[in-house]
């Protein structure tokens, strides 16, 4: 499997992991981060923002998954590199957008 294809199956799937919090909060009617907000990635963006924004990370996580190479998922290489893609991401924001939301309990002492 050439290494190129296993990228672009990783970033596919954190393009489709970050499509979920903007389209669900867009679709919901909430506002949400996003990069177009002031200051970007923490201030709040419009529901139609998000929708749009949620929308062109699923196509493009779609691209690079759908349209490079020959993705199979019966082929555990392909589908582990789209998992792996979707859980650095997902780690990623649920640290990030846990401090905005106060979802990152304080630690212990």
């Amino acid at each position: 499997m050439p290494w190129l294809q296993l990228l672009s199956y990783f970033f596919g799937g954190a393009f489709l992991a970050n499509s979920v919090p903007h389209f669900v909060s867009g679709v919901c009617g909430e506002p949400f981060q996003s990069p177009f907000a002031k200051p970007s990635g923490i201030g709040l963006s419009s529901s139609t923002v998000n929708v749009l924004w949620g929308v062109f990370n699923l196509v493009v996580g779609y691209a690079l998954i759908c349209r490079v190479g020959t993705f199979d998922l019966r082929d555990t290489g392909d589908i582990g590199a789209v998992f792996l893609g979707v859980l650095v991401i997902s780690l990623f924001l649920a640290k990030h957008f846990g401090k905005l939301h106060g979802g990152n309990l304080p630690e212990r002492t």
